[in-house]
């Protein structure tokens, strides 16, 4: 921690009964925070022996079965993360791209510490019921400031699942208002919909594509078709699934086939919808993600998300764009739909990960017309708002938008590079800011190199079927690029 930061902590002055407890806080800051390191350093294997003991520990009481290895967050800096073992590690993954500004990052240390914002810490309300005074103002003054072009309605969630759950109940609330006219719903349609029975409860469906991601709860995991993990052994809706277009690259090399693909999609699309349409369970809703993410890193072009609007105006259906790993700066521009230059704002917009706080914006024709629809416990944290306010403050101030294009046009570059150097190995070098990805020939050989990557100090993650996955900080720069430059070519040359 810096001696200037270090004397704005202390100068601080913080409320009397919790004076002592605060002063520990900044002693243990002051002496344990890490400076960001400038190289990776590797001790043990990874995991390593304490991280192999704290998960049979951890294993008595619950799976670890994809645990990797355990952390020292104390010990952590900017964009390195270090385990339990003492090894060092650039951080690529970034605990699933959720990581804005870095590890232990100075501005956030000192919100957290600011006696203004303990009882936002310490008193969760029910947001619904009891919010706090200032919570409108810290709306206003965070996630409205940052909204999607032509959007200004938002409401936080806890995570990125019971967002797209819950834009999935405002697209259907939607959708069912229409049909009404704007009536109230009748008696009968109140008391059918206690017993799961229509038209309370209405045969209506939400399309969605081969390969995505939403989440893990019920209605999420409706439009989920990766893993069969996610899937095995839970009721589904038979919703409608489309495929999602599959690029091929270099972009330049196959314009035409790929244009060809992207209209074959959007074909396969309407035919959906009809046949949804005629076995009486309407889409009311698309949902899709701007690239499908845990789906292996697919691409689709600007075009393709314009079709695809097109095709919700002409069918009535909401538009729900799926921005939680893509979204808060990610791909340079704050929202990466913003490169598709849409000609009208989605409907819907989720958004979690880097931006701390789970949610979701939404067009005035999606927003609810009774209190309880769209309702839990705590709707969000505002403490996680407090802490959005700081992130978009270091984004602004240190122009962390144009950095991520930047280093993000680097880091493609370089696995380009490395892609020409190992044809064989290594192909469809593809990104877009903070998101990059290559493949391998299969999932073993990617599995393969992520490991050795890891036991030289870089950790990426995967996706799809054989794809190698970066999702890096927004403080990123070339120097680590660099960094991982070094070694993934070390590591290249012992395949």
């Amino acid at each position: 921690m810096s001696p200037q930061l270090l004397k704005q902590l202390t100068s601080l002055k913080p409320l009397g009964a919790v004076s002592q407890p605060l002063r520990c806080v900044w002693s243990f800051y002051s002496t344990s925070a890490a400076v960001e390191p400038s190289s990776p350093s590797v001790k043990t294997a990874v995991p390593g022996p304490k991280s192999n003991a704290l998960k049979r520990d951890l294993d008595s009481i619950q799976n670890t079965e994809l645990v990797r290895f355990f952390v020292d967050y104390a010990r952590s800096a900017g964009n390195y993360i270090m385990d339990v073992d003492g090894n060092v590690m650039l951080d690529l993954m970034t605990q699933i791209a959720s990581i804005p500004v870095g590890y232990n990052h100075p501005r956030i240390l000192k919100a957290l510490m600011d006696p203004a914002n303990l009882s936002t810490f310490a008193n969760r309300p029910a947001l619904g019921m009891h919010p706090p005074a200032q919570f409108g103002s810290d709306l206003s003054n965070t996630l409205v400031t940052v909204a999607p072009p032509g959007i200004d309605q938002v409401m936080t969630m806890a995570c990125g699942a019971c967002s797209v759950e819950n834009a999935l109940k405002a697209a259907f609330m939607a959708y069912r208002r229409r049909e009404r006219g704007g009536n109230p719903p009748s008696q009968e349609e109140i008391q059918t919909s206690l017993k799961n029975s229509p038209p309370g409860c209405p045969k209506l469906s939400a399309l969605s594509f081969n390969n995505a991601f939403h989440g893990r709860t019920m209605g999420a995991l409706a439009l989920t078709h990766t893993k069969w993990v996610h899937k095995l052994d839970f009721p589904s809706p038979n919703w409608p699934i489309a495929s999602f277009p599959y690029l091929k690259y270099p972009l330049e090399d196959y314009v035409n086939e790929n244009k060809a693909e992207e209209a074959k999609c959007l074909a396969e699309v309407e035919d959906k919808i009809a046949t949804a349409q005629k076995s009486g369970q309407p889409v009311a809703c698309i949902a899709v993600e701007p690239v499908q993410c845990e789906g292996g890193d697919n691409f689709a072009s600007g075009q393709f998300f314009q079709g695809l609007q097109d095709i919700c105006k002409k069918n009535g259906i909401a538009l729900l764009l799926d921005e939680v790993q893509t979204g808060a700066g990610a791909s340079g521009k704050f929202w990466l739909h913003e490169h598709f230059y849409l000609r009208d704002p989605p409907n819907l917009v989720t958004f979690a990960k880097k931006m701390l706080t789970g949610g979701f914006y939404y067009t005035p024709d999606m927003r609810p017309t009774e209190g309880g629809r769209i309702f839990n416990t705590w709707i969000g944290d505002p403490g996680k708002v407090v802490l959005l306010k700081t992130v978009l403050e270091v984004i602004k101030e240190d122009s962390l938008l144009a950095r991520t294009e930047d280093t993000g046009k680097y880091l493609l570059q370089t696995l380009l590079d490395a892609q020409s150097k190992y044809p064989s190995l290594l192909s469809r070098a593809r990104g877009l800011g903070a998101l990059a990805a290559i493949d391998l020939p299969d999932g073993a050989s990617r599995d393969k190199l992520v490991d050795k990557l890891c036991h030289k100090g870089i950790h990426v993650g995967v996706c799809g079927s054989r794809t190698m996955r970066l999702r890096s900080t927004l403080t990123l720069e070339r120097k680590h690029v660099d960094v991982f430059a070094d070694r993934f070519y070390a590591v290249l040359k012992e395949f």
